[in-house]
């Protein structure tokens, strides 16, 4: 059975660099969907500048035309920070027997040990790590130790094993964050070309971040 990709995020805005990475493994893993999922609070950052409604209309203008990309609003529904074990424990209760990938990049990766809960989630979900062709980024001990317990040498294991595995995948990482498009239209310059067009006009037309 074909497994299902989590992707996690504020998305202030979404982007083509998280488009392109979910893309890319989506294709790569064979999944059957990846969810996006705008966080509520993020635990590790400051609250995002655009509403919560902002930032879902946008990630759904982004994935609109894209066969086996959805928008996921449980985070946005439950109230206080948004735990990704939180969030992993609901999918799981919703998809028992199946495959759940959760993306992540290597920076988030490295400082893993930092999450809440963070021993649990390889115990509810695969980890899929999106790094640059090469990239040998420094992991610390603990998070070092988690990869040699549980580093899949097959990307076949992702769908034969509904969670514990941790793959890395190389990814084309576009060098776009969406404090660099915020930074653009606080200067009245233009980000187009950085993200969707249809996310372009409604940041537009909205006056966000300004």
């Amino acid at each position: 059975m074909r497994g299902i990709g989590v992707l996690g995020g504020t998305f202030d805005p979404v982007h083509f660099g998280h488009l392109r990475i979910a893309l890319e493994i989506f294709q790569e893993l064979d999944l059957a969907e990846v969810r996006f999922l705008p966080c509520h609070l993020p635990p590790h950052r400051a609250e995002p500048l655009a509403a919560p409604q902002d930032r879902l209309a946008m990630l759904r203008l982004a994935v609109q035309d894209q066969g086996g990309f959805f928008v996921d609003e449980r985070e946005l529904q439950r109230p206080g920070f948004s735990y990704m074990v939180d969030t992993l424990e609901s999918l799981r209760t919703e998809f028992p027997v199946r495959s759940l990938c959760l993306i992540m990049g290597m920076d988030a990766f490295a400082s893993l040990h930092r999450w809440y809960h963070w021993e649990q989630l390889v115990t509810l979900a695969h980890l899929v790590i999106a790094c640059r062709p090469g990239s040998d980024a420094a992991l610390s001990p603990v998070v070092a130790a988690l990869v040699a317990e549980h580093r899949a040498v097959d990307v076949a294991e992702l769908r034969q094993h509904t969670a514990g595995r941790i793959w890395f995948q190389a990814v084309s990482q576009l060098d776009i964050s969406a404090s660099r498009i915020r930074a653009l239209v606080r200067e009245d310059k233009s980000a187009r070309y950085l993200l969707p067009d249809a996310v372009w006009r409604y940041l537009c037309e909205n006056k966000l971040y300004r």
